[in-house]
This record gives C-alpha cells, structure tokens and sequence, in this order.
C-alpha cells in the first residue's frame, strides 16, 4: 500500500490505523514527485493520493498512474470542499476517495475494498491466460476426481486460474456431486501451508456457529471452563470448508460477512480481535440466488462469494462419467473384500 501525502503527520497516523488493522505493508511518501519512480521499481496494490499537494497534485499524477498501472486502483485524498475534484478524479479512473479529516473505519474499509479490487483484476488476466491454454497444468490435483467431462476439465482449468487467491469461493451443486473434493483440489493447487479445516453448518445455531468458528475465552460462558481455539485459528494459514451454507442462520450469516469483509474476529468472551488468514469456500446445494431474493440469504454475503463461482454439473448431465465412476467403485469394494471385480451388466450405464 503507497500513502501519498505532503503532511507527513497523516501518513504517520494513517500508517499506524493500517497496521492496526493488520495492514502491515505500507509505504509513505511525502515529495510527490518521487511517485512515478517508486512506482516503476516496486509493485503495490493500492496508491492512496492526496488531491491536493505541492509541485506534482495527485490530480497530476492520476492519469500517469492509470495509463502505466491501470490494474493498481487508486484512492483519493479530498478536503470537504474539493468533492465536484473528487468527483471529477472518480471519472478519470480513480477506484474511490476519503474527505479529510479521515475516518479511521473509512480508510481501512476503503483500502481493502481496492484491495480486493487488485486482486479481482490480477485473476482477470490470469484467468484470460488459463482459458487460452488447453493443457491441465496440474492433473495430480484432481486425481481423486472422476471424470472424463469437458464441463469438469473447463471446471479444473478455472480452479488452476484461481487457487491460489485469498478471496472466497462458491461451490453449488446437487448433493453427492463432489463439492468437497474440489474444496480439496483448491486448497491443495492454493500453496497454503495451513490445514483444509471442513465444517457442516447445517442445523447449527447462531452461538454454536460462532463458538465452533472463533473459539471462546476461558469463562465465556457457563461451562466454558478453559480456552478453546476455534476452526478459523486452528485452520491458519489453511482454508476453511463450509458446507451447506444455504443452512446458515440469518444471525450466522451477518458475522460470516464480518469475518470476509474485515479479515478478522472475536473470540466469544473477548474483546481483543483476532486477525484470520484463511482462505474461506462454502458450499451448497440449494439455490441461494433465488434465497437472497426471497431474504432467505443476505444480499452482501452473497455478493461477496460470488467473487468465485464453482457450479458442479449432476452426474445426470454428465453421462460419460457413469461408466468411469462404477468401475471405480466396483474395483475400490473388490479391494476391499478381496474378491474378484465382476462385470456388471450394460444396463447400469445408460
């Protein structure tokens, strides 16, 4: 994260909430004219300008970091009374601005959102080179998956593209489809060193979600006689699997979004947040789409996994795969009794 600034106590503030809040790769920059060269010799994803500084005015220098960067979005710094400027930035491709005196909540709010951002424009084009190839770049992740589909193959090729992000994931599909192995194929092509934690939230309420998810303080509660870690600590690091998700509470579902949005958490019984790295994937097979509609299913949330989108075709539509899939698990029972693998008859493959 690049702060531009000419009054050098922001930066030292706004360096200090950032880090805070676990923004901890910052940089600040206070002569306006060292902007471009910084920018040439190191890669940030988000350039924080102030509209209004001496020599170079970050309304100078936007175009020149829009035409050479344009995938870095930037934020901009505007007084109360230069909003039409602000404004006037928006239009020639900044990604948002923050009125001085600046809200704490604001900035940090703001500076994940182009965050985010980055990282959605990143996958774009890695996304844009994956599908221009036709090569399974790692068969070995999908192994355990059986199939011959080309809408599986297309299916392995977006998880290549995409695995290795922080944002979540959304997998649908018809029960018995297989959303948990490609949970795992994610989280095994995403290099997180951390564990893949899986968690099936149906029938749970809203304290048992929250006391299974963030974990609880000694005293938290009657009973609570000692700490407990919750499934997002002991899956740092790692990705967290949550399945049926269309099952969520509403109450469940508004400190989910929490936890996406703000990248961290509250043990029950604190008040000291927690930050979370894990990579989060849900799962369901119901249809959430028209559950938002019907206020079944928050629209944000929704929104917010919806970032990535894996839909699972049902073996039904997949007919090819019936024939692989018997003999995989005629092979695997004969093992396993240590018979003879029979020939079953034609009519089960159609």
């Amino acid at each position: 994260i690049l702060l531009v600034d000419d009054e050098q106590a922001f930066l030292f503030s706004a360096e200090n909430v950032l880090v805070s809040n676990g923004l901890t790769n910052v940089k600040t920059v206070c002569d306006s004219t060292t902007v471009m060269n910084l920018l040439a010799q190191e890669e940030f994803s988000v350039v924080v300008l102030d509209i209004n500084m001496p020599i170079i005015s970050g309304m100078d220098l936007l175009p020149q970091i829009v035409e050479k960067y344009p995938r870095t979005p930037v934020v901009i710094l505007t007084a109360v009374n230069e909003v039409e400027s602000a404004v006037q930035c928006i239009k020639a491709g900044a990604f948002n601005y923050i009125l001085k005196p600046v809200d704490d909540a604001r900035l940090v709010t703001t500076i994940r959102g182009g965050l985010d951002l980055k990282d959605a424009r990143e996958e774009n084009v890695r996304l844009k080179d994956y599908l221009l190839r036709d090569k399974i770049e790692h068969p070995e992740a999908f192994a355990h998956i059986i199939t011959r589909s080309s809408s599986m193959r297309a299916i392995f090729k977006y998880i290549e593209a995409i695995a290795r992000t922080s944002l979540p994931v959304l997998v649908t599909g018809e029960t018995g489809v297989g959303k948990e192995l490609i949970a795992s194929a994610i989280h095994s092509l995403s290099n997180r060193s951390g564990s893949l934690i899986p968690l099936n939230v149906a029938g749970v309420d809203d304290t048992l979600f929250s006391d299974t998810l963030f974990g609880h303080k000694k005293g938290a509660f009657t009973g609570a006689d000692s700490e407990r870690k919750g499934l997002i600590e002991q899956a740092e690091g790692g990705t967290l699997f949550l399945d049926e998700i269309g099952d969520l509470s509403l109450e469940s579902q508004v400190k989910l979004l929490r936890l996406i949005q703000d990248g961290k958490y509250f043990p029950l019984g604190s008040d000291i947040a927690k930050l979370a790295d894990v990579r989060i994937i849900c799962a369901t097979n119901k249809n959430i789409d028209s559950m938002k509609e019907g206020n079944a299913f928050r629209k944000d949330l929704y929104y917010r996994l919806q970032t990535h989108h894996i839909h699972i075709p049902p073996l039904k539509d997949r007919k090819g795969d019936i024939q692989l899939l018997i003999n995989h698990f005629m092979e695997k029972a004969s093992q396993q009794l240590g018979k003879k693998k029979p020939t079953p008859p034609k009519e089960l493959y159609t």
